[in-house]
């Protein structure tokens, strides 16, 4: 044994020796066969026993502390605890114990009772204690902006649609409910707002690497659109938004120029369905001539037919002006109008816009172009007017670009422009100065 545990060992054992009557009660060492003590008990001759508990007196206050019958007194008393400074149990001369912490307040302390034996436990009693504590410490300090209790994402859609939706066009309405429905809340949907975290985007991005990549770079932008709004309600923290850095998919633009074979091979196909297709064919040889969306011409109104101009309210970039050439201008006067009808290519009731689609999947195979989309001829008409070296700025202008750098994605077809032309001059040298092209 050392000599420091040796010297500890002989200090308790003073300390106990020391021991008075006021403190403990004194036993004999070894137990007598009689109930009489002989002589005179001295401090060696015994064990000092702790007193019961008094008032005032510590213990470490637990279920077996409260569970005990503690000794009546005409006042009440507490039992203070050993570990937590300031947690007691009071017991009242009715025999009624109830938790209670002393706190000091700005120079004065007070008591507050946390419950009664009977209903609070030992353990919840003492945690209750150290928080009310731990909010005295720290009194007058500053604190963090309480945040609101976030829900989880089911429940925040509602909100969401509610307060934003209004604002988004019909289609984009349409095509955001689709992503939150299909995409986003079967995936989030039991998690609360301000669990999300950046880990779970990037697993649902890994999900969607197999054959969902356009679906996922649909449905960011609506969720992180879903998760700002969040942050100005208050149940994200300003800045915290997962999605924010999140890359999408990159993905093989969608280029389709329509060469001078296959204008031939799709003019020579529409003057045989015009016939059985009046309307259609119609919408189709408009967008070759005006290079507009397929949507801003089949959902044309008569009210926006300005010759020789379309003046759409609304588009996909805001009001908009078209622009159209004699031969669009004659297509339209061909057009029948229906008696009441606002729309130029109506359905079969009258009441809503004509829809290709159905129709075109079938047509472009007729004329032996199965990848040609419907907006492929608006690229078209871009390479032509490019082809006719028009700047790209009035090509904007043509198309409704609201930025010029939709527009630039067409600079490369200048650049086959450019060089065509340097052939043709540099072979034209070639002959003139003697040597072979």
């Amino acid at each position: 044994m050392g000599k420091s545990a040796a010297k500890s060992i002989e200090d308790a054992l003073e300390a106990w020796r020391n021991l008075t009557a006021a403190d403990g009660c004194l036993v004999p060492k070894i137990p007598q066969n009689s109930g009489v003590l002989e002589g005179k008990l001295g401090a060696y001759d015994g064990h000092m026993v702790p007193k019961r508990l008094a008032p005032g007196n510590r213990a470490y206050l637990d279920g077996h502390l409260a569970r005990r019958k503690l000794p009546p007194a005409p006042r009440e008393y507490a039992i203070w605890d050993t570990e937590l400074a300031g947690f007691g149990l009071r017991i009242r001369p009715s025999g009624k114990r109830s938790w209670f912490v002393r706190v000091r307040r700005r120079g004065k302390h007070q008591r507050v009772t946390l419950g009664v034996v009977e209903d609070l436990d030992a353990q919840t009693a003492r945690m209750q204690a150290r928080r009310i504590l731990a909010e005295v410490a720290l009194d007058g300090l500053p604190r963090r902006v309480a945040q609101r209790q976030a829900p989880t994402f089911a429940e925040y859609v509602d909100e969401f649609w509610r307060d934003c939706a209004h604002h988004w066009k019909l289609s984009t309405q349409k095509r955001n409910w689709d992503a939150i429905r299909l995409d986003i809340t079967p995936q989030f949907g039991p998690m609360r707002l301000d669990i999300i975290c950046r880990s779970d985007i990037i697993r649902w991005r890994d999900d969607c690497a197999e054959g969902k990549q356009a679906k996922f770079n649909r449905a960011l932008p609506v969720l992180a659109a879903m998760l700002k709004y969040a942050e100005a309600l208050g149940y994200l923290r300003k800045g915290s938004n997962p999605c924010r850095g999140t890359p999408r998919f990159k993905r093989k633009a969608m280029e389709r120029f329509l060469s001078p074979q296959e204008y031939r091979r799709l003019g020579q196909a529409l003057c045989q369905a015009e016939e059985t297709h009046p309307a259609q064919v119609a919408i189709i040889r408009l967008l070759l001539y005006a290079g507009a969306r397929s949507q801003e011409i089949g959902g044309l109104q008569w009210d926006w037919v300005q010759v020789p101009r379309l003046l759409l309210p609304d588009s996909k970039t805001g009001p908009k002006t078209i622009w159209l050439c004699s031969q669009a201008v004659q297509i339209l006067e061909a057009v029948p109008r229906r008696e009441g009808c606002p729309f130029v290519f109506p359905n079969a009731k009258g009441n809503a816009p004509l829809k290709l689609d159905i129709w075109w999947c079938k047509f472009r195979r007729r004329c032996a172009l199965p990848d040609l989309r419907i907006h492929d001829l608006r690229h078209s008409y871009a390479s032509i007017a490019i082809r006719h070296n028009m700047p790209l700025a009035t090509i904007g202008r043509l198309l409704g670009h609201e930025l010029p750098e939709t527009t630039a994605k067409y600079a490369h077809l200048a650049d086959e422009t450019i060089a065509e032309a340097a052939a043709r001059v540099s072979g034209g040298l070639a002959s003139a100065i003697g040597l072979g092209a």
